[in-house]
């Protein structure tokens, strides 16, 4: 036997994977999941295994790490990863783990070093995960190739860094090379990050996802984000009014006279990029509806560029203005407990109290991440009644909400390797 090779207890959840698929496949459509999913701790274990550890996620981005030796860490599940700027700009994702007896590399969230080298017996590795010494002690024919870092499947676009735990992700190079064409006005390459904040919420990650995807409760919850914020999600929208095209179409000839790219852009269900004017007067996310940086991102000459929204299932949306652009994600950290961290963008050569006053940068968000995070908690701890039972989604306020419960239905199905329920079967990755 190879004493190396993985060993397993077998698995403790064979029955609670197969409860999983069943339920989705009798799922009613356009309704709430049933309750275990939100609730359950074998599910929730089951949705990092299918999902977290399957799909692609947003690391953080390029401008955290500019140099090289530049890095920066995360927590997936129990997984430790470690993302790092090497050689000739080359962006490298590892597990954070050490292949001497298992410790982890880097233990602060940022930070820059010349070499990897483990705190626990000093292993050190190049910054591309080769092992370069082990020490004096592990023999004359211990080979250090056999004991390099163990990657991560890593890709950067448009700023924005992927990465996936699986040996074989999903394809994602169509919306990536999209994804680069839509953020070349901004240059994010010579950006950093303003200010960032994290919040944890007492709710499942699905119903933070939920929360996100419908504005049915943005006139009740969110006064600050409406100084600025047209709830509807393209000209396709079926609430969409007459006057709200008009103001599309008006805004669409500003910016195709700065070819800034902004017509609705999908892949599947998992990403969407699209373009939408703010109200009319109001050109940036804060209070009053003015540039929250005085010093425009890119080549962007004009600040009207109302927000470029994109999505990236499962866990990130992100709004793209002239003068910032804000990325939220979102972590999983137990059935009922999730982690959303917020990043103000701007440019490198922004001054703070100069450019931009970061109070003022996050006023708007701030609340409304602590509303939602309310929302959020509230519908958690209703689910949890023993009355709960799921209810029908609106087909014109909720759709988005509708389109990520589809998604997240198919993908699990496929990742357990389940047959496809019915009512999925037009959908496409």
């Amino acid at each position: 036997m190879d004493v190396t090779s993985n060993l397993s207890l077998g698995d403790p959840l064979e029955a609670a994977r197969k409860a999983t698929a069943e339920m989705l496949q009798a799922r009613e459509p356009s309704f709430s999941l049933a309750q275990p999913f939100y609730s359950d701790e074998r599910l929730f274990q089951i949705d990092m295994q299918e999902i977290f550890h399957k799909e692609w996620l947003i690391a953080g981005m390029t401008c955290e790490i500019p140099a090289k030796g530049n890095f920066l860490t995360l927590q997936i599940g129990t997984n430790p990863i470690l993302v790092i700027r090497g050689a000739e700009g080359a962006v490298h994702a590892f597990h954070n783990v050490c292949r001497h007896r298992g410790s982890r590399l880097c233990t602060s969230d940022k930070g820059k070093v010349a070499k990897l080298v483990c705190p626990y017996h000093q292993w050190t590795y190049e910054l591309d995960g080769r092992l370069l010494f082990a020490g004096t002690e592990m023999g004359a024919d211990f080979d250090l190739n056999q004991y390099g870092l163990k990657p991560v499947q890593c890709k950067t676009a448009g700023g924005y860094i992927f990465i996936s735990l699986a040996e074989n992700p999903p394809a994602i190079d169509d919306f990536l090379a999209t994804l680069s064409h839509y953020m070349e006005p901004y240059d994010m390459e010579n950006t950093k990050v303003a200010v960032q904040s994290t919040l944890v919420e007492k709710a499942n990650w699905k119903l933070v996802l939920e929360n996100n995807r419908e504005c049915y409760h943005c006139n009740g919850s969110h006064p600050e984000l409406l100084n600025t914020l047209l709830e509807w999600d393209d000209v396709t929208d079926p609430r969409a009014s007459q006057a709200f095209k008009d103001h599309v179409a008006d805004s669409a000839a500003k910016w195709d006279a700065e070819k800034i790219p902004y017509a609705h852009a999908s892949f599947g269900l998992r990403n969407r990029i699209v373009r939408m004017p703010l109200l009319k007067g109001t050109v940036s996310m804060t209070m009053d509806g003015k540039q929250g940086s005085k010093k425009l991102m890119g080549r962007i000459q004009n600040p009207e560029l109302g927000s470029m929204r994109i999505l990236h299932l499962p866990h990130s949306w992100n709004h793209c203005m002239g003068d910032h652009v804000i990325v939220f994600t979102v972590w999983p950290i137990s059935a009922q407990e999730t982690m959303v961290t917020t990043k103000w963008i701007v440019h490198k050569d922004a001054v703070e109290g100069v450019d931009y006053d970061v109070a003022r940068l996050r006023q708007v968000w701030d609340a409304t991440n602590d509303q939602d995070r309310r929302l959020a908690e509230e519908n958690q701890r209703g689910i949890n009644s023993t009355a709960y039972q799921p209810g029908p989604y609106s087909k014109t306020y909720e759709f988005g909400v509708v389109n990520f419960i589809d998604w997240y239905s198919e993908r699990m199905l496929n990742n357990l390797g389940a047959e496809p329920a019915s009512y999925l079967k037009q959908i496409n990755e």
